[in-house]
């Protein structure tokens, strides 16, 4: 049954593709055939033979149509995923060869009961195995996985021809319905077996979902979706079926595995339970109206304006903090609320302990929307722009994540609509003499030391009697900034720095470079030269080229392989573009003149790390922690100012991973926490200690 969005399919990305190469192995044959924006460059045609089946499609989309050619890597790997699970057994491999240098292998023999299992691996669930059902009616294949844990969050998730159906449809609805129905009869059927405790109560479909986490997928000969996105199902048959379908299995599970029974029964009690004793401190957080601001929290300062499309809340880490956003605001359409400490991790807390916070009783109240799912309604937000705003340190980054936590699991739809930010106060002010200016981030930071180590100074280049001051300079060194970023992204890669500068220098460019005998050996003479070991030429069968396999004795007797697959990375592209522009700083002295002054350098990174290091002469760097360290002149200039400002969204690109992400860091399971703290312990910037 087909999944596909649109029908076009490859059609669409050749056509809006810099380039697009197909390569099929089948029948110990190898064909390729290349496209360039849409148009046929090379013809079908067989290059070599093989031992391998299947097909590779390599493509770069076309930067001509889009201003941004950039991948996400969390988007892919939540699609690929969800298909790795809805297909049980198959292989998905996604590997990022970027900076970020990750890698997932996606495979699954259980399927969707794999997936649920997945999605409680960081949780303690009350009975053992996931409830995994299987049928077919009417033409309509459907499978449902689920088990509940002793978290207080429901986690489902909704497929349609192995479409994420993330609005839902009939089919979730009629999970929904069904999982109520079956568990309030089997209540009422075993009623004289059940512990006393179980005995004479009628769930909610809240009750029955806290804890839960499911998958639901369907297989539907003629789909009807509402929207052309496909996120939800519309076929009304649908419904009525998987009612059904879970009466009967559902239904047959709880007679049969009466223990598993009993955990499920139990904990929807507890649920019940605990919404009755929330009800009181839920009636403390409704607003009368969007408009009335008689019941708005005290410690808030309103804005004037009545239009929540023109209104925005900062959230302020601490009253000092929030004393300064209040002198700093604009009063006509920014609001302030400040928060007193930590708020509460409600991950690890259940409803009407999370209402019986002061804190955040304080935010509903002030948003006005309300919460849970009766009372929730987006349309009453009073505010278009919700912005979190905390200090750069560690108790700041806790807040942060607290208050980050609390949105994904009791207001998701305000992130998924986009009315969630982060303030971007800035990283450094950097002070010379009795200028002073503000920096976000590393990048601004560099790119001030190249502007000021580039004043009053000239380069030069002996060998090829070129020079560069002013703008020439500064240019220079940003080429150099990031020709280095490429050549380490191919590093880390296994392409060792030398081999890569010395492929740029002989003009490979074509996956035909690899196919001349003689420019490989010429290659691989330089190569030996740089105190590289060649090892051999060898041929690539499958595509009519050569590799060389190699060793890098000068780092660790390293060894890599060099093949055409490099030409056609973007990384090498990228610094195809650039060598033009720096090979008359490839080699020889280079001197560096400021005044009666000069130093000599003898390549390209010292030359760049040499006047880094002078652009921080005479100069302070002031790396911001708190807000409160800015009075609120700067405050306003440099994080409310909305011509000046920056803002971070926040999106959800991959659900699993996110809800994943926020189990780990603030659940109750200490292991996942020290193993996620282990493997991510290397890449962490801006470290406060």
């Amino acid at each position: 049954m087909s999944g596909g969005l649109h029908g076009v399919g490859v059609s669409v990305v050749n056509a809006l593709s810099e380039f697009l190469e197909l390569e099929i192995w089948r029948d110990g044959q190898v064909y390729e055939m290349r496209f360039e924006k849409g148009r046929t460059v090379t013809p079908f045609r067989q290059t070599g033979t093989t031992k391998r089946r299947g097909t590779r499609v390599w493509f770069r989309p076309d930067p001509s149509v889009f201003e941004d050619v950039s991948h996400s890597f969390d988007t892919l790997s939540q699609r690929l995923r969800e298909l790795a699970f809805l297909n049980e057994g198959v292989t998905i491999v996604v590997t990022d060869e970027r900076a970020e240098n990750k890698h997932h292998e996606f495979c699954y023999s259980g399927g969707i009961g794999s997936f649920v299992e997945h999605l409680n691996k960081n949780r303690n669930a009350i009975h053992p195995r996931p409830i995994f059902m299987r049928g077919e009616r009417d033409g309509v294949l459907a499978e449902i996985a689920l088990q509940f844990n002793d978290s207080y969050n429901e986690i489902v998730f909704s497929f349609a021809n192995s479409i994420n159906t993330t609005e839902g449809g009939t089919h979730l609805s009629g999970f929904r319905g069904a999982l109520t129905r079956t568990l309030n009869s089997y209540l009422q059927s075993e009623s004289s077996r059940l512990p006393k405790d179980l005995r004479d109560v009628q769930l909610s479909g809240e009750d029955v979902r806290e804890g839960l986490s499911a998958v639901i997928s369907v297989k539907v000969p003629s789909p009807q979706f509402e929207g052309q996105t496909k996120t939800k199902l519309g076929n009304s048959e649908v419904r009525g079926i998987v009612e059904a379908f879970v009466n009967e299995k559902l239904g047959r599970f709880l007679e049969t595995h009466p223990k598993e029974a009993r955990s499920i029964l139990a904990k929807a009690v507890g649920a019940m339970r605990a919404r009755e004793a929330a009800r009181k401190a839920k009636e403390l957080t409704r607003r009368k109206g969007v408009l009335d601001s008689g019941s708005l929290p005290g410690k808030l300062a309103d804005c004037q304006t009545r239009d929540p499309e023109q209104a925005e809340v900062f959230a302020v880490e601490g009253d000092s903090a929030g004393g300064s956003a209040k002198q700093a605001r604009d009063r006509r359409f920014q609001a302030v609320l400040p928060l007193r400490g930590k708020i509460l991790n409600v991950e690890k807390a259940r409803y009407d302990k999370m209402l019986s916070h002061e804190e955040i009783r304080t935010i509903i109240t002030a948003l006005g929307c309300g919460i849970g799912g009766d009372d929730f309604d987006i349309s009453k937000l009073r505010y278009h722009k919700v912005i979190l705003m905390t200090d750069a340190d560690v108790d700041g980054s806790h807040i942060r994540t607290l208050l980050l936590t609390f949105f994904y699991r009791q207001m998701r739809e305000l992130i998924e609509r986009g009315h969630l930010y982060i303030a971007q106060p800035p990283l450094y002010k950097v002070k010379k003499g009795k200028t002073e200016i503000y920096l976000q981030n590393d990048q601004e930071l560099s790119d001030f030391l190249i502007r000021k180590a580039s004043e009053e100074r000239v380069v030069r280049s002996p060998s090829s009697g070129r020079e560069w001051f002013g703008n020439a300079l500064v240019n220079l060194l940003e080429r150099l900034v990031e020709y280095r970023k490429y050549r380490d992204a191919l590093g880390r890669r296994g392409w060792p720095g030398k081999a890569i500068e010395l492929m740029l220098e002989r003009g490979f460019a074509t996956q035909e470079d690899f196919g001349d005998r003689e420019k490989l050996e010429q290659l691989a003479d330089a190569l030996r030269e740089k105190g590289h070991q060649v090892r051999e030429i060898e041929p690539d069968r499958e595509h009519g080229v050569y590799d060389i396999r190699a060793v890098d004795l000068e780092h660790g007797h390293r060894q890599y392989r060099l093949r055409d697959e490099i030409v056609m990375s973007g990384e090498y592209r990228q610094l195809r573009a650039l060598h033009p522009h720096l090979k008359d700083v490839a080699g020889g002295q280079i001197e560096i003149v400021a005044g009666e002054n000069a130093t000599t350098v003898s390549s390209r990174r010292e030359l760049l790390d040499h006047l880094l290091e002078v652009g921080r002469r005479g100069v302070t760097v002031q790396r911001y922690k708190g807000l409160g360290e800015m009075n609120p002149e700067q405050l306003w200039e440099t994080t409310m100012d909305p011509q000046k400002r920056r803002l971070l969204q926040v999106t959800v690109n991959d659900a699993v991973q996110a809800s994943d992400i926020f189990t780990i860091l603030m659940g109750d399971a200490v292991e996942p926490r020290r193993q996620f703290i282990e493997e991510n312990a290397l890449d962490v910037k801006n470290l406060d200690v």
